[in-house]
């Protein structure tokens, strides 16, 4: 059935771009404008079109095809599939995608802000069918409960509170170490396991981290939701099945794992922007992603959606989606030639991530270590590659990232911390006490890239910070180019309480690894640079000292070191959320509690981009609880049946 809809806002075509910017032209210069057709031809037709292929998306679509096969459903997706491919489905291979250049990701170049310096900063998103879930570290991380309820009380989203969202988390998982356990599931698609073999690294800080502080306890499980899980050193859970050693991701346990034939997934499809009629969503554009990449001219291709639009192209894609198709603060809008059709400011606002460190360390030749499967050539791997292949075991089986704690200050760390903080500990922790203000975990390898370090066997001590006050913003700077960078902030580090949390980190990272067997001093050009003659300074222990070795005392010319290394140190820690935030219209909201467009209709969001504050943890259990949250609401206005709380 051909339909044909008159445009409301400009048609994001791509065009040739200079090769370079000026300073203000990138950012603010008005585009040249190609004409309108009058008319777009829609020559195919879904019931419900996904603009993103992400994590949350293979979460949403997947339920909702399964539970009605009539149900039309597009998922337009700018990667390609991940579908067995190897380096999507061994997870140690998840640091060699980003230094060999697999085609799996998006980078987007972030301008420098005071809290760094003015440095730029390189932030990349996952461009693969399953999204980040494809790609990450694999670490399993929830978030405290009170993040959620946080959702509901503060910002008003009724319906999202933690009691409505742990059993969507237990739902969509398998949680092998003990399927009867009751904060977890027994039956999902997602599997959830401890490294089998190979975590030594993550042991070791274990052993020590409980030995040096007696007052924290211990636990078997640090993502229970409980308060034991909470300043208690543990082993930390993958999204890792233990039977096969592979990646557990949202494309293979909701898209790939069953035959949905009234479900299509279109790789190589960047999404323009939505048609409208008159404010009713009514389809979207796309453009072929391996020609408008090239530069060539990508004609656009509409499709028709007769009941529903989704965005899910995440932090990055979702408020550029909405700019393109006339929905955003009018300045942005007028600064892109774009005609708008909803005054909505706070989209592409609120953007938030964490702020990670990863201090590098020198490791003994009987650690085992990560770092060849992370920088090996193929032929160095081979071995690693026909373990894998037999067994489902080895280093591509695991993460690296094995031991770790979620990490609360009493009353008299409190004092220890840098000025700064208090005002931050007193509104927004002290009477929530499940909210940890830091994750301290190991890495079995040296994830830097300075070219300084020679290849070997290290370990690192990574830390961040799991509420940081500091958002940036993502816009558009073109109306025409859908390939054109963005307009993007991080803003990291750019509110004082952040940098005091990352400082109070760095001590308490420092004197956990030195005191590890494993340890051969550290790394020094990944650690702050010390004044002359400082006794904080890094690389004279070259062994590790004995449990009860005096701290290192810091003066206050180290601490102002301490501040100008995570200033120009500090990078994403990949979880970018909160451009399109579920909150109030009137507090710069972007959709509703039942993830409607303010203003619209017949279009939703559903990806991370929703999220209206952080949350403690890695960001992809948030992204299955917010797909499978969708899946429900989506299937309660359609009239679907069996999309439910529980499997």
């Amino acid at each position: 059935m051909k339909r044909y809809l008159t445009t409301q806002a400009a048609c994001p075509i791509w065009q040739e771009r200079p090769d370079k910017y000026s300073s203000t032209s990138h950012l603010y210069g008005t585009p040249h404008i190609t004409p309108l057709h009058p008319q777009i031809d829609m020559t195919a037709s879904y019931d419900v079109i996904f603009a993103g292929g992400g994590a949350s998306a293979c979460v949403t679509a997947g339920r909702l095809a399964e539970a009605d096969p009539s149900l039309k459903i597009l998922v337009l997706e700018a990667g390609s599939h991940s579908k067995d491919l190897y380096y999507h489905v061994q997870p140690g291979r998840y640091f060699s995608n980003f230094i060999t250049g697999k085609p799996v990701l998006s980078f987007h170049v972030g301008q420098g802000g005071k809290g760094t310096g003015e440095r730029m900063h390189v932030v990349p998103s996952g461009r693969a069918v399953g999204g980040g879930s494809s790609i990450n570290f694999a670490m399993y991380m929830r978030p405290a409960a009170s993040d959620f309820d946080d959702w509901e009380t503060i910002h008003g989203n009724k319906g999202w509170s933690s009691k409505e969202l742990i059993p969507l988390l237990k739902k969509a998982e398998t949680y092998q170490p003990n399927p009867s356990h009751p904060s977890h599931g027994s039956s999902g698609p997602i599997k959830i396991s401890f490294a089998s073999a190979g975590n030594e690294i993550g042991a070791e800080l274990i052993s020590v981290g409980r030995a040096l502080e007696k007052e924290r306890g211990a636990t078997n499980d640090i993502n229970n939701f409980s308060p034991e899980s909470l300043n208690a050193w543990g082993p930390i859970q993958r999204y890792i099945d233990v039977n096969t050693g592979r990646r557990s991701d949202t494309a293979h346990g909701y898209i790939y794992r069953k035959e949905h034939p009234n479900l299509t997934v279109l790789t190589g499809s960047k999404v323009c922007r939505v048609i409208f009629e008159g404010t009713r969503a009514v389809g979207v554009e796309y453009v072929d992603d391996k020609i408008g990449r090239a530069k060539g001219a990508a004609k656009p291709i509409a499709v028709e959606a007769a009941r529903l639009v989704v965005l899910s192209s995440g932090a990055f894609g979702s408020p550029a989606i909405l700019e393109r198709s006339g929905i955003g603060a009018s300045e942005i809008l007028r600064k892109n030639g774009i005609e708008q059709l909803v005054d909505l400011p706070g989209v592409g606002e609120n953007y938030m991530d964490h702020n990670i460190i990863f201090t590098p360390y020198l490791a003994s030749e009987d650690a085992i270590t990560m770092d060849l499967a992370f920088r090996g050539r193929e032929e160095e791997v081979q071995a690693y590659t026909d373990q894998w292949n037999k067994e489902g075991k080895g280093p591509f089986a695991n993460n690296g990232i094995d031991g770790g704690i979620k990490l609360r200050p009493n009353e008299a760390e409190l004092k220890t911390i840098p000025s700064g903080f208090e005002a931050r500990w007193k509104s927004y922790y002290a009477d929530k006490p499940d909210k940890p203000i830091l994750l301290m975990a190991s890495m079995a390898a040296y994830v830097g890239l300075n070219p300084e370090v020679p290849r070997g066997k290290y370990f690192s001590v990574a830390y961040f910070s799991m509420h940081p006050l500091a958002t940036g913003h993502v816009h558009i700077t073109s109306g025409t180019d859908v390939y054109a960078p963005l307009d993007f902030l991080p803003g990291f580090l750019n509110e004082p309480a952040d940098l005091s949390v990352l400082a109070w980190g760095y001590k308490r990272a420092r004197e956990v690894a030195r005191r590890m067997k494993y340890f051969r001093g550290e790394v020094a050009v990944g650690h702050p640079q010390f004044p002359e003659g400082s006794g904080a300074a890094a690389g004279k222990d070259i062994n590790p000292v004995s449990l009860d070795a005096p701290p290192i005392v810091y003066t206050a010319e180290d601490d102002l070191a301490i501040d100008e290394y995570h200033k120009q140190s500090v990078e994403t820690c990949w979880h970018s959320i909160g451009t399109c935030a579920m909150k109030p219209r009137e507090k710069n909201g972007v959709v509703d509690s039942r993830l409607n467009v303010y203003g619209t209709q017949s279009l939703k969001i559903a990806d991370c981009s929703i999220t209206p504050g952080n949350v403690a943890a890695n960001t992809y259990s948030t992204a299955i609880a917010i797909g499978e949250k969708a899946a429900i609401i989506i299937a309660e206005e359609l009239g679907i049946k069996g999309v439910t709380v529980r499997p």
